[in-house]
C-alpha cells in the first residue's frame, strides 16, 4: 500500500527533541518500500536545506521541507518564509503556522510562557497576511498549524482571498486543533484538504481515533482528506513503517484500496504541486 505513497508529515533529526531517525534514514526506508516522497518537518527551523541534502545522498525519492513560523524563526516571520523560497534546489514547499509555540497550544497547555500570536479579536494580524502573500506568490503549501479551528478558518478564508492553491489543515481532529464536522466541512469549501496522522497505533486510544478518523472522513470525503504519519517519535514506529500501519488500519475500517491511494498519494501530490 505503500508504493507510491507521500508522507507530508515526518519528523527527523537533526533536531533539538528526540528523534528515532535522521532525514537521510527517513528517506531511504521510505524509498525501501516504494514511497514517492515525504515532507520533513521541524517545529523550530527550516528543513528547506535538509531537503536538498538528503535528496543528493538518496535519490530516486523526492523529498522536501518547510518552515515552522514558532519563536525561533522569528514568529510570524515574512523574511524568514521569503528566505526559504531561495534555499538551494528550492525544496521548501510546505509554511506551517506555529506549532509549538502557537497561542493556541500554550493556552491549550496552561503554560506560562511566551506564544506566537495570529489574529487578535477575530482578524488576523497583518504579518500573518503578508506571510499568506508569500505563500501564494511562491506556490507554497499553507499549513494551519497548531492554530485552533477559528483562527485555522481565518486562515484559510485569507488564503484563498490572496489566491493561495494548496491549503490543509494540520492534524485537524487532534488536540489542541479540535475541529469538528462543521468547521472541516467549511474548510472543504474554502479549498482546504483536511489532514488525518495516524501517529501511534499502540497506544490505549488507537482504536477510539481511528474510529473517530473514519467517521469524519466518510462526511467529508476521500478527495478533501490527505493521510500523513506525523512520525519520527523514539518509541513509536519509524514514519514509513507507522504510515504503514495506518493505511492498512483504514483498510479494515472499510475504505477501498482506491480510497486510500487517493488519500495517500493523490491528494498529498495536488497539494505539492506535483504531477
Amino acid at each position: 500500500m505503500l508504493r507510491g505513497a507521500i508522507d507530508v508529515h515526518v519528523h527527523a533529526f537533526p533536531d533539538s527533541r528526540p528523534r528515532s531517525l535522521d532525514g537521510i534514514d527517513a528517506a531511504r526506508f521510505a524509498k525501501d518500500r516504494g514511497m514517492r516522497a515525504i515532507v520533513l518537518k521541524n517545529h523550530y527551523e527550516s528543513t528547506a536545506g535538509l531537503a536538498y541534502l538528503v535528496r543528493l545522498v538518496v535519490p530516486d525519492i523526492q523529498v522536501f521541507g518547510g518552515i515552522d513560523l514558532n519563536l525561533t524563526v522569528g514568529g510570524i516571520n515574512p523574511a524568514a518564509v521569503e528566505h526559504m523560497t531561495r534555499v538551494s534546489g528550492g525544496w521548501g514547499r510546505v509554511v506551517w503556522m506555529p506549532t509549538f509555540d502557537a497561542e493556541n497550544q500554550v493556552r491549550y497547555s496552561k503554560e506560562q510562557r511566551p506564544f506566537v500570536s495570529i489574529s487578535r479579536n477575530g482578524e488576523l494580524l497583518p504579518p500573518v497576511r503578508d506571510v499568506i502573500s508569500i505563500i501564494a506568490k511562491y506556490g507554497l503549501v499553507l499549513a494551519t498549524g497548531h492554530s485552533s479551528a477559528d483562527e485555522g478558518l481565518l486562515l484559510l478564508r485569507e488564503g484563498r482571498r490572496q489566491g493561495v492553491r494548496q491549503m490543509v489543515v494540520t492534524h485537524a481532529m487532534l488536540a489542541p486543533v479540535l475541529m469538528d464536522l462543521p468547521h472541516m466541512t467549511e474548510a472543504v469549501k474554502l479549498g482546504a484538504f483536511i489532514e488525518f496522522v495516524g501517529g501511534s497505533l499502540a497506544t490505549s486510544d488507537a482504536e477510539t481515533r481511528l474510529r473517530r478518523f473514519t467517521e469524519a472522513i466518510r462526511s467529508v470525503g476521500p478527495a478533501s482528506c490527505i493521510l500523513s504519519s506525523d512520525l519520527g517519535q523514539p518509541g513509536n514506529a519509524l514514519p514509513a513503517d507507522g504510515f504503514g500501519e495506518f493505511l492498512v488500519a483504514l483498510r479494515a475500517k472499510g475504505f477501498s484500496d482506491q480510497e486510500i491511494a487517493l488519500m495517500s498519494k493523490e491528494n498529498p501530490a495536488r497539494l505539492l504541486g506535483l504531477p
